[in-house]
């Protein structure tokens, strides 16, 4: 069975205390890479940091999906070293889940943002 690779995306409100939310997820599917993150939590994170540090934040992560940069296992291996102060990335997990639209759904609904327990 094929397993699914993950590492959380945070934004880190106080590194001291490390003190973070999570607002996107990076899947490897064999040797497909996709990065998710919420919208909706980044929006929500505004008011925790000064305009300038949630531009910063708001802008690399919405950008990881196009900018081409996370490529490869190396490449996560290496934000997940050398991550700054502002945004984190958990260590490389594995499940043996079969890699499908629906696992990768699942994971992004248990460690980042579930809409559907929004109560409106």
């Amino acid at each position: 069975m094929n397993q699914l690779r993950y590492s959380i995306i945070y934004a880190v409100l106080r590194p001291e205390i490390a003190e973070r939310i999570s607002v996107g997820l990076i899947i490897i599917d064999g040797e497909k890479i996709d990065i998710l993150y919420s919208k909706e939590k980044l929006d929500a994170i505004r008011s925790l940091f000064s305009q300038k540090e949630y531009e910063f934040i708001s802008q690399v992560v919405s950008s990881m999906p196009t900018n081409g940069s996370i490529n490869s296992i190396e490449a996560i291996d290496y934000l997940i070293r050398y991550s700054n102060n502002m945004i984190a990335f958990s260590p490389l997990e594995s499940i043996d889940i079969a890699p499908t639209e629906q696992s990768k759904n699942l994971l992004f609904q248990n460690y980042v943002y579930d809409s559907s327990t929004i109560k409106t």
